[in-house]
C-alpha cells in the first residue's frame, strides 16, 4: 500500500476496509455456489460456467474496491463503468444459472453483492433507489420461479446496507483527513500573512524614519555640521534597530509594545519639526491589547510623516468603561491613508476586529483621526 500516513492512521483503516469488504464478498459468493459446483449430478459445461462467472465477478469487485477506495493523498480514480458492466454480467449469469438449478434463495446473492458494488460509486439518494429497483426485481422473479421472494429481497437490501456502511466509516474518515491538511495548510497561510504585516510594519516604519532623518542631516551638513553628524549617528542606530527587529521577526520572538511606540513617535514627531501632544492615562492592559495598539501607533506615525505636511500632531490614550481607547490625529493631509489596498490600516482593522476591538479613522478638512478601542480583558 502506498501513501502511508503514520500520523492518523488513514492507511490502516483503509487497509481493514478493503480487506474487510472483499473478504465478506468473497466469502459469501463462493459459499453461494459451492455446494453446485462440487455436486457431479450439475453437468460439468454449467460447472464451469459457475465457476467463469464466478471469477469474472470477484476479479471485477476487487478492481471497483480498489477504484473506490483510492490511497491515502492520492484523487479517487473515475468510475470503472467497464469493471462494472463485466461484474453485473458475471453476477447475473451466476444468478441465472442457481435459479435454473432450483436453488432458493443462494441465487440471489451474486447479484445482490453486484448491486451493493455499483451503488458505491452513485450518489447517496440514487444509491438506495437502486437497491430498492433491485430488491424489488429480485422480489418479482423470485416469486414467479417459485423459489421464494422475501428472502432474495431482503438479501439485497442487507447487502447494500452493509457495504454502504463499510464505506460510509472510510469516507467519513477521509474527509476528515483532508479537512486536518486544509487546516493546516490554512494555519500555514495564516503565519505568511501575519509574518508579512509585521515584516511591512518594521521596515516600513524604520525606513521611513531613516529617510526623513536622512533627508534632514543633509539639510544641515552645510549650516549645522555638528547637529547632521548626530543625525547621522542616529540613523545609524535606527538601521541597527531595523536590522535587530527584522530578525526577531523572522525568529518570532519580537513584540510591539503601546509604551515604547508612544516614546518612539514622540520622538520621531519632534525630529520632523511636528508639535506632538501627548495624552496619555495609563492603566491596566493585557500584552495582546499592548501589543495591538503599539502597531496602530507605528502605523500612525508612519502615515503622518509619508502622507502628510503635518504641523501638529495630538496622541491621546485613556482606558474607560472596560475599553483602551487610543486616538492619533494631525493636520496637512495631502494623501489620504487606507483608502487603497495594503498591510496598513485595513490590514491592523482587521486585526482588531478579530481580537474584539475595532479600529476607525476619518477625515474632516485637512486633518486626519485614527481612532483604536480594545477590550481592557483578554476574550
Amino acid at each position: 500500500m502506498r501513501g502511508v500516513d503514520p500520523e492518523t492512521g488513514l492507511t490502516n483503516f483503509r487497509r481493514y476496509t478493503w480487506w474487510s469488504l472483499i473478504s465478506v464478498t468473497v466469502f459469501f459468493l463462493a459459499f453461494s455456489v459451492r455446494s453446485r459446483i462440487t455436486d457431479a449430478t450439475v453437468p460439468v459445461g454449467v460447472r464451469l460456467a459457475a465457476v467463469a462467472a464466478l471469477a469474472l465477478t470477484v476479479v471485477a469487485i476487487v478492481v471497483s474496491v480498489s477504484r473506490r477506495l483510492p490511497h491515502v493523498s492520492h484523487k479517487p480514480d473515475t468510475t470503472p463503468v467497464r469493471w462494472l458492466v463485466a461484474g453485473s454480467v458475471g453476477a447475473t449469469t451466476l444468478g441465472v444459472i442457481l435459479l435454473a438449478l432450483r436453488d432458493p434463495g443462494l441465487w440471489a446473492f451474486g447479484p445482490a453483492m453486484m448491486v451493493a458494488i455499483v451503488a458505491t460509486f452513485l450518489p447517496p439518494r440514487r444509491r438506495w433507489l437502486l437497491i430498492t429497483i433491485a430488491a424489488a426485481g429480485v422480489a418479482v422473479l423470485g416469486g414467479i420461479t417459485g423459489q421464494g421472494s422475501v428472502f432474495p429481497a431482503g438479501l439485497v437490501v442487507f447487502s447494500g446496507w452493509a457495504t454502504l456502511g463499510m464505506l460510509w466509516a472510510w469516507d467519513v474518515a477521509e474527509r476528515l483527513n483532508a479537512a486536518r491538511r486544509l487546516s493546516a495548510e490554512l494555519a500555514i497561510k495564516d503565519e505568511r500573512l501575519r509574518f508579512a504585516a509585521e515584516l511591512h510594519d518594521i521596515q516600513g516604519h524604520h525606513l521611513q524614519v531613516i529617510a526623513l532623518r536622512s533627508e534632514l542631516a543633509a539639510r544641515l551638513a552645510d549650516a549645522d555640521p555638528a547637529r547632521a553628524a548626530t543625525e547621522m549617528h542616529e540613523v545609524r542606530r535606527l538601521a541597527t534597530d531595523a536590522l535587530r527587529d527584522t530578525r526577531a521577526v523572522v525568529q518570532g520572538y519580537r513584540r510591539v509594545t503601546l509604551e515604547e511606540e508612544i516614546a518612539n513617535a514622540t520622538g520621531v514627531l519632534a525630529a520632523a519639526d511636528i508639535d506632538a501632544r501627548m495624552e496619555i492615562d495609563p492603566g491596566p492592559l493585557p500584552d495582546p491589547g499592548r501589543h495591538l495598539l503599539g502597531l496602530v501607533v507605528r502605523e500612525a506615525t508612519t502615515n503622518v510623516l509619508r502622507h502628510s505636511d503635518a504641523r501638529h500632531a495630538e496622541i491621546g490614550y485613556r482606558i474607560t468603561d472596560g475599553l483602551a481607547r487610543l486616538t492619533v490625529a494631525n493636520d496637512g493631509v495631502s494623501e489620504r491613508p487606507g483608502t487603497g489596498p495594503g498591510t496598513g490600516l485595513r490590514g491592523l482593522a482587521e486585526r482588531l476586529t478579530t481580537a474584539g476591538g475595532e479600529l476607525t479613522w476619518q477625515y474632516d478638512g485637512d486633518r486626519f483621526v485614527v481612532t483604536a478601542r480594545v477590550p481592557t480583558e483578554e476574550t
